[in-house]
């Protein structure tokens, strides 16, 4: 399963790199598109979620990075209030 990394500039400006199993994540994000902070939290929820399904249909359990990203990126935007925007900035 192709693992994809994409990019993303929070609204303090801060340049995180963020991890999917699964080339997924290019159906939900696209880079250079900056998006709504709660909208970004729900397009990674469901794009980490199906990555990490995908992941459970191929080898019997959820990915445990995946998981782990969505809890991060949902840690890091409950620190901002809205209205507030996050920029995708690349995904490879």
């Amino acid at each position: 399963m192709p693992e994809t990394r994409f990019s993303v500039r929070w609204p303090d400006g801060e340049v995180e790199h963020c991890y999917s199993p699964s080339t997924v994540v290019r159906q939900y994000l696209t880079a250079d598109t900056t998006y709504a902070l709660d909208e970004f939290v729900s397009l990674c929820r469901e794009a980490l979620d199906s990555a990490s399904l995908r992941v459970k249909a191929k080898y019997g359990s959820r990915c445990g990075h995946a998981d782990a990203q969505l809890s991060q990126i949902e840690r890091k935007a409950s620190t901002y209030s809205a209205p507030a925007d996050v920029t995708c900035l690349s995904i490879t």
